[in-house]
């Protein structure tokens, strides 16, 4: 009987840790949250998470540590947003926004691998970049939610809850894991 020795190399060992961290950074920003009266979505510092993720683990590793995210929450551990978590979070009218985080984390990580010079004004267009394709998704769930409730304009809804009211917000987190990301060390991939 042939036997087969797996083992870890180091790098690989490395990368799973920094996405668990990154991971846990997520999960750990999520119970920063609050309501507004006027939207279903809450305001979280998920983002940031999503956003340093990218920046700094690059497009693979940070899409790899916000499915890891993801994977937990909708296990059940009580990661999202106010302790909550398991699969119904996905048909909260916020639940577009979930798997929306890992193709943020990629699309960030994506841009910052590509840039020649990784400069402040680089990483703001890359964080911007990838927050809009997490609105992206948020905002098409939304949608859906929003049309099955019977709203008549559906896509004034979704805009004036679920995207105006973050721009602000969302914008200084980029800005911050931006000025963040600038003086650190990348992730060597």
């Amino acid at each position: 009987m042939k036997t087969v020795a797996i083992t870890l190399e180091r790098p690989l060992v490395r990368s799973l840790g920094a996405t668990f961290v990154f991971a846990l950074i997520t999960a750990a920003l999520a119970q920063i949250a609050f309501r507004l009266p006027f939207t279903p979505v809450p305001v979280t510092l998920q983002v940031l998470g999503v956003m340093l993720s990218g920046m700094i683990l690059g497009s693979r590793l940070g899409a790899l540590a916000q499915l890891q995210y993801v994977s937990a929450g909708l296990a059940g551990a009580p990661v999202f947003a106010h302790f909550t978590g398991g699969p119904a979070v996905l048909l909260d009218p916020s639940g577009g926004y979930i798997p929306g985080f890992i193709l943020g984390a990629f699309v960030t990580g994506l841009l910052v691998e590509r840039c020649r010079k990784q400069d402040m004004s680089r990483m703001i267009m890359a964080g911007a970049a990838g927050v809009a394709s997490l609105y992206a998704c948020g905002a098409a769930w939304l949608y859906i939610w929003l049309s099955a409730t019977g709203q008549e304009t559906p896509g004034l809804y979704v805009w004036l809850m679920g995207i105006a009211p973050f721009i602000g917000i969302d914008s200084l987190k980029v800005v911050f894991a931006s000025m963040a990301t600038t003086s650190t060390i990348r992730w060597k991939r």
